[in-house]
Formats: C-alpha cells, structure tokens, sequence
C-alpha cells in the first residue's frame, strides 16, 4: 500500500517546523527538477536556490534561515540528512521473514538468535554465531567459528572467512569477501613461500560495505573497521590495517597492509594508500591520490596528488607546470 502523509505528519516525524500547507498530502519523494505537487524534496544550500523556486515539489526541506517565498517548507537543521529520514518512511526496509531455506547446509552446534533468514544454498559452518534478526542472503558462506551481530544484512554470495566478527547493524553487499588471506609472502631459495595468515577481521557495529569489496584478515593480529564506517564498493583492504570510526571510503581505493587510517577519515575515489601509513583524525584524501608507504597524513589535512600533498601546494605546482608549459611553446616558436 502507498504511503501518503500530510505535511504536518512529516514535521513531526522529523521534529521540526513546518511553514506553509501544513496539510497538503505528500506520497513520494522525489529531486527538485522532476518533483511534482506531491512529492517532497530537500535543498541544502543557496546553491541551489534557483532550482528550488522553480521546482513544483509540494513540500521541500530546507536549513535554518534559507527563504522560499510561496513554497511549503519543513525547516531542518540538516536537509540531507532528513531527507534520508523521509525516504525511510516511505520506503521501510523489508523486515526479515523468519525461516531457514530447505538447500541451507548448517555445520555442528552452530547458534542462531531469533528471528534469523537464511535464504536458498547458503552455507554456514561449525561454531559460528549470528544474532537475532539477521538475514543471510542466498548463496551466503559463513565460516567456521565467525560471529555476527544483531540486525545485520548480508546480501547474496557474501563470504565470511573463519572466525570473522561481525558487530550489529552491519550491511555487506553481494560479492564481498570478509577475512581472505593477506598478501603476505617470504622471499627464499628464488621463489616466494607463503606467510600464513593466522589472524581474523573484526568489523564494528553500523558498518556499510559495498558490493565486491574485500577486507584480509591479519597476518598474526585482526584487521579492524571501526564503528559506523561506511565502505564503497571494489575498495580493498589490506591485512592488518586498522580503519577507525565514522570514516568514508570511495570505490576503487587500496589500503596496503599495516596501514591505519584514524577516526572521521574521508577517502575518495581511486586512493593508494602504502603499507604502514597513517592518515590521522578528520583528514580528507582526494581522488586518485597516493600516499607513500610509512608516510603520515596529519590530523585535518586535505591533500591531493602522487605523492600526496596539502592541496593548496598541489594547485600551485599544477599552475606552475601550466605557466612553464606555455613558455616552452614560446620558446618553441621563437616567440
């Protein structure tokens, strides 16, 4: 069934103040540029102010002190994030359906909480845990002897390595891979021999990690993704690396082994980062930046480039190599 609330049921879900028709019906959420009278929408700055006059949506969220003449409003301190509120109320997450598919393989003494799905061909091996209202998606492999939390979601094919640990409200996508072997070797007699990787993966409570992303398990100690940090997909994660809370990480990104990468960390797309650095507290890395091996990011920096360094340094060398290139031209053509 749609879901359909006035306005003034929206402010109070959101608790916030509403100004305008504070019972006009709104069904569906929608951007500012295809939002019809029926929808709701969000604006976060003046910005994008232009758009929202324009815009036909019959409610939008809008931040302390920004003026839309005309427009139904719900004033919110953070625009975004209410929005993400109301796509939650009109879009639930699907509750799990209790029940243990028929194709499901479940080793010896293995503890399931209450209100457990496990779907078709999953598999789930001696020893390990999962907490109540969890779903197992199809196809899922959880190894021996591995714990998960509470309320977590595990999508189709998602590996879990023996012994990983898993807080609550973790979500990981199709495809990933939790616990592999680190890539860890000795050099001896002409070839490399394998160091065996003996350690395990703990993954904090509220964690996102997305479709086909991998995190090593230590070589000796754990590999760790603090609490309520938020991975993209196709990022990968090297053994023992220590990921702080609250840190978001962009697709394509490389974390070498040892590396550790402090709380409130912002990582963006295509980053190398070398065995044995350390990105401190609230730094931000931007795209396709690499830093070095045992180098040090300090606590609120912003760098960009290879190596990586503060991004006001990044743009004045980028100017000069422009200003220098248009010399050589000069000096090319006899100018």
């Amino acid at each position: 069934m749609k879901t359909e609330k006035s306005v003034s049921e929206l402010s109070q879900s959101l608790g916030a103040a509403a100004e305008g028709d504070l019972e006009r019906r709104i069904s569906g959420v929608a951007p500012l540029e295809s939002a019809s009278r029926t929808d709701i929408s969000f604006v976060e700055s003046e910005r994008n102010l232009r758009q929202a006059v324009a815009s036909e949506a019959g409610c939008v969220l809008v931040p302390q002190g920004l003026q839309l003449p005309g427009k139904t409003v719900i004033r919110v301190r953070n625009p975004r994030y209410a929005f993400a509120r109301v796509l939650e109320l009109f879009f639930p997450r699907s509750a799990p359906r209790p029940g243990i598919h028929a194709t499901v393989q479940i080793g010896r003494d293995v503890q399931l909480g209450s209100d457990v799905e496990v779907g078709p061909y999953a598999v789930i091996g001696d020893g390990a845990i999962i907490g109540s209202r969890c779903l197992i998606g199809a196809g899922c492999v959880i190894g021996e002897e591995c714990v998960v939390g509470e309320d977590c979601t595990l999508y189709p094919r998602v590996t879990l390595y023996p012994r990983a640990r898993l807080g609550s409200r973790v979500i990981l996508h199709s495809g990933c891979v939790i616990g592999s072997d680190g890539f860890g070797y000795a050099f001896e007699a002409g070839r490399y021999h394998k160091f065996p990787q003996i350690g395990t993966v703990e993954i904090g409570d509220d964690v996102e990690i997305g479709a086909n992303s991998t995190v090593d398990r230590g070589a000796l100690g754990a590999t760790r993704v603090g609490a309520g940090t938020k991975i993209d997909n196709l990022v990968q994660v090297g053994h023992n690396v220590q990921i702080g809370s609250n840190c978001a990480i962009a697709s394509l990104t490389g974390i070498s082994g040892s590396a550790i990468i402090e709380d409130f960390v912002v990582i963006a797309g295509q980053v190398g980062i070398g065995d044995h650095a350390r990105v401190q507290k609230g730094a931000v890395l931007g795209g396709q930046c690499g830093i070095l091996p045992r180098k040090t990011v300090r606590a609120g920096q912003t760098v960009w480039g290879t190596p990586a360094r503060p991004i006001k340094d990044y743009l004045a060398q980028q100017a000069l190599v422009a200003r220098l290139s248009k010399k050589d031209k000069r000096v090319v053509n006899g100018e």
